[in-house]
């Protein structure tokens, strides 16, 4: 016998909530991968900047990979055509990948110290996600505002003085003298808050699957 609209839509409901419940660990797992190794990078780039940037440098493509990955669902709640998102992400991430390019060939790399050259890698790193973030896929921007921030931390000692009146709205004392600490507390602050996006976009994904499923 053939099953009912209503039950037909109801099975695809619970079929689609199993699903989506058992691969939101999989799902987060980009995300874990992109903070975990922007923590270590910048602990790392504490104690050595210069020998760090090679790491960096093949950061960006990374970034540029899980971001491409992890903004589809996005693409599929906007009605978004998946080919004109790929152009998107690739158009986006090419020019970020071409202008370190530029930076190399044509002598401003070689203009620079390691550390400031650090900084401008950093900051165009941070910028692009945030662009990234805003246009495909929302989840980037609070991973770009993260590498904004310790970059900035990371900048110039005296830039540490900031965590002084942020360490007093959230009861943390000496706020200024743990810098590291309060780059990880940043991360996690950052991640939590990609996790309820990402949660957010499930659901709409979820819903639209019913929807359709119902029509």
């Amino acid at each position: 016998m053939f099953k009912s609209k209503d039950a037909a839509s109801t099975e695809t409901a619970k079929k689609a909530k199993s699903t989506d419940q058992g691969s939101l660990m999989m799902a987060l797992l980009p995300s874990v991968i992109l903070y975990v190794a922007a923590v270590v990078l910048i602990a790392l780039t504490r104690d050595d900047a210069t020998g760090t940037i090679p790491y960096w440098e093949t950061f960006v493509p990374v970034v540029a990979f899980i971001s491409l990955l992890s903004g589809f669902g996005q693409a599929y709640v906007r009605d978004q055509s998946y080919l004109f998102y790929t152009l998107k992400q690739v158009l986006h991430w090419g020019i970020v990948i071409g202008l370190l390019w530029l930076l190399h060939t044509h002598g401003v790399r070689a203009a620079l110290d390691d550390q400031k050259y650090l900084l401008v890698l950093l900051y165009l790193l941070g910028l692009a996600t945030l662009l990234a973030g805003l246009h495909m896929d929302w989840k980037f921007i609070f991973f770009g505002a993260f590498l904004a921030f310790c970059t900035y931390l990371m900048a110039a000692p005296e830039n540490v003085a900031i965590l002084a009146p942020i360490g007093e709205t959230f009861g943390i004392a000496n706020a200024q003298d743990k810098p590291m600490a309060m780059m990880i507390g940043t991360a996690v602050a950052a991640f939590l808050a990609s996790t309820l996006v990402l949660i957010g976009m499930r659901g709409a994904i979820l819903s639209k699957r019913v929807s359709t499923a119902r029509a």
